[in-house]
């Protein structure tokens, strides 16, 4: 394989790395990135930087630019704490808010892998969501609704974090199956989203 200048071959490999990008879309988005003039490249070379400040939820795990440590999401005071809603991955998170028929919390677990067992790093986020319930909602939410891929890996992941959480909940429910099986969160419309909330259960 030709040999790019290193420059070149760095934001190759860094592009590489990010998801569903494989190295010839990486080479691919490095030679357009060169073609783009300077002023544009510092432009976006500092939005990136950018990213640097942006800083985690503690209770949630969302990310935000507020002071303090809770996110828009936790800090509003209108928002219901006592039905908390747990996904996967930030995007579904903004999918589901995006509908505009959820009025509670979220939580964050992260993506489970494949191997169906939940990461130490994981299981720190759980204990602090445990936690939180115990003692900012004295040991019980009203509702906590697993809103994970139709899918049968989204289907186990559902298993594995129902069993941590059975205990801190008045009601487990998961997004009603106005998801086509084998969908994603992420990718659905606002209308179907907003009916799997609805018929949840």
């Amino acid at each position: 394989m030709m040999k790019l200048p290193d420059p070149v071959q760095k934001v190759v490999d860094n592009l590489s790395d990010l998801p569903s990008i494989g190295p010839r879309q990486a080479v691919r988005l490095a030679f357009y990135l060169l073609g783009e003039k300077k002023e544009s490249l510092r432009v976006l070379a500092e939005s990136i930087d950018g990213l640097r400040g942006i800083k985690t939820c503690t209770r949630c795990f969302f990310i935000h630019q507020r002071e303090g440590d809770l996110c828009d999401i936790c800090a509003n005071p209108a928002r219901n704490p006592r039905i908390i809603m747990v996904v996967e991955k930030e995007t579904d998170l903004l999918s589901l808010e995006n509908t505009k028929k959820f009025t509670g919390r979220y939580f964050i677990c992260g993506p489970i892998p494949k191997t169906g067992f939940i990461e130490p790093w994981q299981k720190t986020r759980l204990e602090s969501l445990k936690r939180h319930i115990e003692e900012g909602l004295g040991g019980q939410a009203d509702e906590i609704i697993l809103a994970f891929n139709p899918t049968t890996l989204g289907d186990f992941q559902t298993s594995l974090i129902m069993k941590e959480l059975v205990p801190l909940a008045k009601k487990i429910s998961r997004l009603g199956r106005g998801l086509p099986t084998g969908g994603e969160i992420e990718f659905a419309d606002d209308e179907t989203l907003g009916s799997a909330l609805e018929r949840r259960g």
